[in-house]
């Protein structure tokens, strides 16, 4: 199912109507999937009107949504139309801040093994899970900017 999954998230067109209808602060945000397997997944946001706080830099919010989104595309993939279903929610978010976004910043995760295998025991066992995924937030001198950890909580939805 990720295959299919990441086919619909890489389309240009279905994603930012999906970040329109879904996450409209995303879409005003400039956020965008680069690149994303089962394994890893790059976002990007942009240093614009829209990102900026009063200090000429990205508002920290905009980074967050763009570090989240990069683990959250993982989860998404390996619970997209899976049998039994999971839900998926972010129960802690943290976040370090190294030098100012002046400038496109791009986030990488690249644990979408972890998060897949974590995924996997919550289907098997019906236990719920979490998983921390890190993304790492750069500019396009690879500069690192922030780095994020979001911890996931999955659980298998009973079926009616």
């Amino acid at each position: 199912m990720p295959n299919s999954f990441f086919q619909l998230a890489l389309n240009p067109f279905k994603f930012r109507l999906f970040l329109l209808t879904k996450l409209p602060a995303a879409y005003f945000s400039g956020v965008r999937v680069v690149s994303a397997n089962e394994a890893k997944a790059v976002v990007t946001v942009p240093y614009k009107k829209f990102t900026t706080n009063p200090f000429k830099s990205t508002y920290f919010a905009c980074l967050s949504m763009a570090a989240e989104m990069s683990t959250g595309l993982l989860a998404m993939a390996h619970t997209y139309e899976s049998r039994p279903a999971v839900s998926m929610l972010v129960i802690k978010s943290e976040g370090n801040f190294f030098k100012k976004a002046t400038g496109l910043t791009t986030f990488t995760c690249e644990d979408g093994k972890a998060i897949k295998l974590v995924i996997e025991e919550t289907k098997l066992s019906g236990a719920g899970t979490s998983v921390t995924a890190t993304s790492i937030g750069r500019d396009e001198d690879e500069n690192v900017i922030a780095e994020f950890k979001f911890t996931w909580s999955f659980k298998r939805k009973e079926s009616r």
